[in-house]
């Protein structure tokens, strides 16, 4: 076991973790897909070098841009990193467990995109009021979703608390729960119409017609859009751990020592790799929804969710 102030830093560690590597999983999912797709792949690392050149890019602005609009990048940076702290990644005994609750991720969530939405009117373009009214019409949807798939899990344990959650269903061992498939299927669901992907938007083309989150960031450039993109990577990987971490949680480290955390991360990389290839699979299968049909994707998702809470109430406590 480690002491008070190790245990700090291995939770400083796990956040930067988080911060580090989520281009790698999106360079790993780009390969794969190229690859699926009897494309050449491009380097697993791609998505550091497009970091980099944006870095490095002189940032352009409107000649009537507010503060909102270049304050937003780093607010929706910054909201996305503190939300990274709240997941457990490798261990769930480091000292961020007691703010681990699923209610402040979603509220984090939720900041991140009311900022994006007001920056993205604050131009006065076509496209940033278009994009911003279509990504809060579909977190009206998913939030929902993503709440009712993980209540599902809270009733389990009876808390909100993240880590608290999957150290429960770890000592319960191996149990066959339809309320955990109906609530996994709902946040996987949810998931890629959080991060923008295919069925219901292409992070890789920029349609009018079609695109919702590349919309609100087309005036945006250099560092600014780096720390954007760079956002929304760390964000895919949360979703990628919480799914991988709460419905398959064997493997996280529960008691802080060495050879745990080791193993822990050993087990997450192997866990998001998976999940990735998953991504991918569905997203070479499935075509892009019309953006009307995406209501109907979300219903649907939050049905799963609904249906998982139901079969909770109905199968284990009745």
């Amino acid at each position: 076991m480690f002491d008070n102030s190790v245990t700090w830093i291995l939770a400083l560690v796990q956040n930067l973790i988080f911060i580090f590597f989520a281009p790698l999983l999106i360079g790993w999912i780009k390969m794969n897909k190229c690859i699926l797709q009897n494309r050449l792949p491009p380097s697993p690392l791609q998505p550091y070098y497009d970091l980099r050149k944006l870095f490095l890019k002189q940032v352009v602005i409107a000649e009537h841009a507010s503060w909102l609009f270049r304050a937003t990048p780093y607010i929706v940076f910054g909201t996305v990193v503190l939300s990274a702290g709240v997941v457990p990644l490798i261990a769930t005994s480091l000292p961020t467990a007691a703010i681990a609750d699923v209610i402040v991720l979603v509220g984090f969530f939720a900041l991140s995109r009311f900022f994006l939405a007001l920056a993205a009117m604050d131009i006065g373009t076509a496209f940033g009021g278009m994009g911003a009214s279509r990504e809060m019409t579909l977190s009206s949807l998913t939030e929902p979703a993503m709440l009712m798939a993980i209540f599902t899990l809270s009733m389990t344990a009876a808390t909100t608390n993240l880590s608290t959650t999957i150290e429960l269903i770890l000592n319960q061992g191996v149990i066959l729960r339809p309320s955990f498939i109906f609530a996994a299927l709902g946040l996987m669901m949810v998931a890629v119409a959080e991060t923008g992907r295919i069925p219901i938007d292409n992070p890789a083309t920029h349609l009018e017609l079609t695109m919702v989150h590349e919309a609100m960031i087309l005036e945006y450039s250099g560092r600014h859009l780096a720390l954007i993109e760079w956002a929304s990577q760390i964000k895919l990987m949360i979703y990628g751990v919480l799914i991988a971490n709460l419905f398959l949680p064997w493997g996280i480290a529960t008691e802080l020592t060495f050879s745990g955390f080791l193993i822990g991360a050993l087990v997450i990389v192997l866990k998001l790799s998976a999940l990735g290839s998953l991504l991918v699979f569905s997203e070479t299968l499935l075509a892009k929804l019309r953006l009307f049909r995406a209501p109907d994707y979300l219903s649907f998702a939050f049905l799963l969710s609904l249906l998982g809470m139901l079969s909770h109430v109905i199968v284990e406590v009745g």
